[in-house]
């Protein structure tokens, strides 16, 4: 699950809360349990707070059966009062979801039996990209040793301005056919250069454990851009760019280097890291995503293009 602003699904019918409240009157109210829309799918949560922002009133959810770190502020454009028709409707545009995965090559896995399996699969769902890593298998003989690795994963909690960035991403490819122009400028190369520089005015120094980080990442998105961080639509566009020995990195930029953010702690799990590297790599990590952040109209594009949008090629690996 991501955060998001009002999605296409959200307009394919007529949501039941209708047009924006009047601003002295909340269509929900602290407790009640309503439907939310989240990416592309409908999930069951509760209101558990409600404030009343420059004339609009803003929901604090807990998506029921969904750890708290998903809980977030929505707005009342991604609520629905949990009818009978509102159900219903959830019911088929989950169908209509698993069909769709199904006949792009995805399984339809069956509903996650405990909470771990269930961070994963979201994980996987909100991007609608390649699944994750295999291994990680539901209940069976080997669950304990299962559960074990996935209690390695490092949380990286997005800043929400950045979740809200992924659902636009997401909107754009899959639901409006519009791409990333590439190559992008600043590429990803440029951004970890940027924040190598932003580090070394801040802090005076660079320590050597910041600059093999950095070069985790660079490695970590040139690995994974291929196999987890393209939808289907983006692939025409990577083999005519990335070709021969030039680095995913050079061609891609903010867009899909937030994407790794949401696999990374998959990809970390099967690392052996100590506590205490594990929590000052963390603190790196949320730094990092921290100066996207700040620097976010810079990085991102704020609109995509057609299907077309390429025009060259980046360097080379040895570049």
């Amino acid at each position: 699950m991501v955060n998001s602003s009002k999605d296409d699904a959200a307009t394919d019918g007529d949501m039941s809360s209708g047009d924006s409240p009047p601003s002295n009157t909340s269509l929900y109210s602290e407790g009640e349990k309503v439907l939310a829309y989240h990416g592309p799918r409908i999930y069951e949560a509760k209101v558990q707070k409600v404030e009343l922002r420059k004339k609009e009133f803003r929901y604090f959810l807990h998506y029921l059966g969904w750890n708290k770190n998903w809980d977030e502020w929505v707005s009342v454009d991604r609520l629905m009062k949990c009818t009978d028709e509102n159900r219903l409707k959830q019911r088929a545009l989950e169908k209509g979801y698993v069909e769709k995965s199904s006949k792009s090559g995805r399984s339809a896995q069956a509903k996650p039996k405990n909470l771990n399996d269930a961070r994963v699969e979201k994980e996987d769902h909100k991007n609608n990209v390649v699944a994750a890593p295999k291994g990680k298998k539901r209940k069976n003989d080997s669950g304990t040793k299962d559960n074990q690795s996935v209690e390695k994963v490092i949380k990286i909690q997005i800043p929400s301005t950045l979740r809200k960035q992924l659902v636009d991403d997401w909107e754009f490819v899959t639901q409006q056919d519009k791409l990333v122009k590439l190559p992008r400028s600043p590429t990803v190369d440029d951004i970890l250069t940027k924040y190598l520089e932003y580090r070394s005015k801040r802090d005076g120094t660079i320590t050597d454990s910041l600059g093999e980080v950095l070069k985790g990442i660079r490695c970590y998105f040139d690995k994974a851009l291929p196999v987890l961080l393209l939808y289907n639509k983006e692939r025409d566009q990577y083999h005519k760019l990335v070709v021969d020995d030039v680095s995913p990195s050079t061609v891609y930029g903010a867009e899909h280097l937030l994407r790794l953010f949401v696999k990374l702690p998959e990809l970390l799990a099967y690392v052996n890291i100590e506590d205490e590297t594990q929590i000052r790599l963390h603190q790196k990590l949320l730094d990092f995503l921290k100066f996207l952040q700040k620097n976010q109209s810079t990085f991102f594009v704020s609109a995509y293009e057609g299907c077309k949008g390429t025009e060259g090629k980046g360097k080379s690996k040895n570049d």
